[in-house]
């Protein structure tokens, strides 16, 4: 990568991240190209060099952060022919690292929502995606539904990411990929419950 090249990253990093930390205050119809300049410490002219409208600096970074996400979840299995939890350790499970690396943009989309509305089914998609077209499932019976075991597993983790921003991140990645990888492991939902009784 030359200097140029660095340069250019360096300075829609900083848009991006300046937007990020403005939606924490603020929806996005509500901030001007002034305001995130100002944060970036960049001039207007820097940001029209490469993007037109401060909708196409969100779409860029939302971008980004997709992008990051698949390669985080693929890691875990990325070049091999078969994968099975019995393969999986915590320190290959790069999700939560991705998330924390990332911290800001999703304590965004789940602590205010309506900032960017529908982006947490975006992600959930994007999960489930990545679980039918990745992983070819082996399940125990042939009447699960390869898509209802999808769904179900893409909005689980996603339920542990949300926990996790929601807790103000209070567990290391290592930690929570740990934790993953345990429920995985020990399956609780296909054995048996104590039931407490109704007061």
């Amino acid at each position: 990568m030359t200097q140029h090249d660095r340069r250019i990253d360096k300075t829609q990093k900083a848009l991006k991240s300046a937007l990020i930390k403005l939606m924490e205050e603020k929806d996005l119809p509500h901030i001007t190209v002034t305001e995130i300049v100002k944060k970036a410490d960049v001039n207007r002219g820097t940001f029209y060099k490469h993007y037109e409208v401060k909708e196409d600096l969100l779409e860029a970074t939302i971008q980004d952060v997709i992008e990051s996400l698949i390669q985080a979840y693929r890691h875990p299995y990325l070049n091999k022919e078969r994968f099975t939890i019995k393969d999986l350790s915590a320190s290959k499970i790069k999700l939560f690292e991705h998330v924390a690396a990332n911290a800001d943009f999703y304590r965004v989309i789940m602590l205010h929502p309506s900032v960017l509305p529908g982006f947490q089914n975006r992600l959930c998609e994007v999960l489930k995606k990545l679980s039918i077209q990745d992983l070819k499932f082996i399940p125990n019976t042939g009447t699960i539904d390869v898509d209802l075991q999808a769904s179900y597993q893409s909005h689980a983790l996603f339920g542990m990411i949300f926990e996790w921003v929601k807790g103000g991140f209070k567990y290391t990645p290592e930690h929570m990929a740990q934790q993953l990888l345990e429920i995985l492991s020990n399956q609780p939902f296909s054995s048996g419950y104590h039931t407490m009784p109704n007061k």
